[in-house]
């Protein structure tokens, strides 16, 4: 019961900072948050947008600076969670785990960059031109921030995809044996997720998104290959 308490108090520090963290990075993106509003605004070109209800612009509002403040208190968060972890690992693990986090920022801000100067404007070119001999597009400023904050954030994420298969693979956890064998179902999946990501149903915004997720796939098993843990093929293997 000592364990448990010492754990869960050790739990409870570590949320607090996290939590104060992430109030912090919010102060700050309050106070560039019309800088924030003008570089995501940028990928939808010339359009005016609106807000149609009077709480719209506040929330919206409320929202960039909440998700800048996420992003803000990353490396803050990404540290706690390793502190956190890193008793049930052993020294040679910890030690992988913090070379791996530079690249673990790096790879997250390489997915944004890609979503927003690649994905992002001929999606908001297709979507905006799609039936504009009918009506005139007027998009609310609150449906636009979200799926673009979505899409960035989703683009994000999958350009992880590298890294933690590396870090799983050294830990004898994952298997490049493995992770190649499955290709046809990751090119299957690819699509799927740039189906599911893209907001549209374009099949080039889509292949968009389906080529750079197989290309990273690649890259996983040859990373897992050169840094996989020499303990036999790990727990997801083939044979398994």
């Amino acid at each position: 019961m000592k364990g448990i308490s010492t754990h869960l108090e050790e739990l409870r520090r570590r949320l607090i900072v996290c939590l104060a963290a992430i109030a912090a990075g919010i102060l700050i993106a309050f106070a560039f948050a019309d800088q924030l509003f003008a570089i995501l605004i940028r990928p939808a070109g010339d359009i005016n947008l609106i807000f149609v209800e009077v709480t719209e612009m506040l929330g919206t509002y409320m929202q960039v600076c909440l998700i800048g403040g996420i992003i803000i208190a990353m490396p803050v968060l990404v540290y706690e969670l390793i502190v956190f972890v890193s008793p049930a690992l052993t020294p040679g693990e910890r030690k992988y785990v913090w070379i791996i986090l530079p690249f673990i920022i790096l790879m997250f801000s390489g997915g944004v960059l890609f979503g927003y100067f690649v994905l992002i404007p001929p999606a908001m070119q297709f979507l905006l031109s799609f039936g504009a001999g009918i009506a005139t597009p007027q998009i609310r400023i609150g449906n636009y921030i979200s799926l673009v904050s979505r899409l960035l954030l989703a683009i994000g994420l999958v350009f992880e995809t590298p890294v933690i298969t590396t870090l799983l693979a050294r830990l004898g956890i994952l298997s490049s044996k493995w992770m190649a064998a499955q290709w046809k179902w990751a090119v299957i999946l690819a699509f799927v997720l740039g189906a599911v990501i893209t907001p549209t149903l374009d099949p080039v915004n889509q292949t968009l998104i389906a080529l750079p997720l197989i290309v990273l796939y690649l890259l996983s098993i040859l990373l897992a290959r050169i840094f996989e843990k020499r303990r036999g093929d790990g727990f997801l293997n083939p044979s398994a």
